[in-house]
């Protein structure tokens, strides 16, 4: 059977999955993102039309300046998944927008358990609330950030209720 490929701009035709940074970065060596974050890219993906790249977390500061300096002006979403009981048991994925280029961007970054992460607040505002949101309800913590508090939860609540291991009626 023939592989499917599709157009990423007018002019690059990919397969429409590639799996692994070596595979990623050389089907899409001109590719703004690719550019712009190589020295931050630790493993890439490009499925379903969407790119992204996995940086290690004590770089995310670093490649949140260089996604901003290549051309992703917007800030989009900041979510976390808990893969407890795997190690690293947090994934943070940074969602980005290129108006001038018209692509989005995905930027993972995986945590253990106890570790932070830099807050991009400084680089993209925007990212105060779901910074706030995901230390609520994750529990985990964005160093440097300008006022981590609960958001969504009550200041006295015991624990952080996304997490896989949280009790389904809450702690009694």
């Amino acid at each position: 059977m023939a592989e499917q490929t599709e157009p990423i701009n007018d002019t690059v035709a990919t397969p429409s999955a590639i799996f692994g940074k070596d595979a990623v970065t050389a089907a899409m060596a001109d590719h703004i993102a690719i550019v712009g974050l190589a020295d931050f890219i630790l493993d890439a993906k490009w499925d379903r039309k969407e790119l992204t790249l996995t940086v290690a977390p004590d770089t995310i500061l670093a490649a949140a300046n260089a996604a901003k300096a290549a051309g992703y002006n917007f800030f989009e979403d900041l979510t976390a998944v808990d893969w407890y009981p795997t190690e690293p048991r947090f994934q943070l994925s940074y969602s980005l927008l290129s108006h001038t280029f018209k692509q989005r961007l995905r930027v993972v970054a995986r945590i253990s358990e106890g570790q932070s992460i830099a807050s991009i607040t400084s680089v993209w505002p925007a990212a105060n609330f779901y910074e706030r949101e995901v230390f609520d309800l994750f529990g985990i913590h964005f160093s440097g950030h300008p006022r981590l508090t609960r958001i969504m939860m009550p200041d006295n609540w015991n624990g952080h209720p996304l997490r896989k291991d949280y009790p389904v009626e809450g702690y009694r």
